[in-house]
């Protein structure tokens, strides 16, 4: 784990929005007379999460599709990132650096586990330019942040391939009632596959992926801010700043 990124707890905002989502759609059933049994559809849930998932795949690459899961765990675990930790661990750096010269810190790059960090530090104590040290994590920062935000996309199509999805599988119910005309015991299945397919479209995507979206979207700004930040520290260090200036300018870097 990161050292700057704090043990990870569930986002209780996230639990709380999706429980209270799912009560009032249950809440308002029940209080309108109807059986909560009713919109249980296996039928109407297949089509919608089947359809959505094979429209998501032909549009999305299956290395990108992949990593959009692997991502959705930041909806309820998101990571917790200490940026006044952060700054002063660079601050240490620049004081080294400034006491001992950058190759003091090549033994602290060996143990980083951020990739990004640690290429950066590695740059420094290879005594990159500071112009060039900007230039090379730019473009790092450049690509990391399109592989996540690509990631984000994934669950921004999905939910707006569902509700489509859910008037597919409204149609396909009537069809079902339309065949049945002559057998009334078998109407009644068709029209609530019919309406409840329509309710699951809706549901997935307003209360669960366009969510799940806006919320990773929100943690790959911060991630990307985290970056930033050590970004700027690196190459303040590297053009030889005093620290207490770059710790003045990494402050800028977190929200009041």
């Amino acid at each position: 784990m990161n050292p700057d990124e704090l043990p990870r707890k569930i986002d209780t905002g996230t639990l709380l929005g999706l429980m209270l989502a799912v009560a009032g759609i249950f809440g308002a059933q029940w209080i309108d007379g109807g059986r909560a049994e009713s919109l249980l559809q296996g039928t109407a849930f297949m089509i919608v999460i089947a359809g959505t998932i094979g429209a998501v795949l032909v549009q999305t690459p299956t290395v990108v599709f992949a990593r959009a899961l692997r991502m959705a765990r930041w909806a309820l675990y998101p990571p917790q990132r200490d940026a006044e930790r952060l700054i002063g661990r660079l601050v240490d750096w620049a004081q080294i650096a400034r006491r001992d010269g950058a190759l003091a810190l090549e033994g602290r790059a060996r143990l980083l586990n951020d990739p990004f960090t640690k290429s950066g530090l590695q740059m420094l104590v290879d005594g990159f330019a500071p112009d060039q040290l900007r230039e090379a994590l730019d473009v790092e920062l450049a690509a990391r942040d399109e592989t996540q935000r690509a990631a984000v996309r994934v669950w921004e199509s999905a939910g707006g391939y569902a509700p489509t999805i859910g008037i597919i599988g409204a149609v396909l119910g009537l069809i079902h009632v339309m065949e049945n005309l002559a057998d009334p015991t078998r109407l009644g299945a068709g029209i609530a596959v019919a309406f409840v397919a329509t309710i699951y479209g809706l549901v997935f995507a307003n209360l669960v992926l366009l969510p799940i979206a806006g919320k990773l979207r929100n943690v790959v700004a911060e991630e990307s801010l985290m970056r930033e930040l050590t970004q700027e520290a690196l190459v303040g260090i590297a053009a030889g700043e005093h620290p207490h200036l770059i710790r003045a300018r990494l402050k800028g870097f977190v929200p009041v």
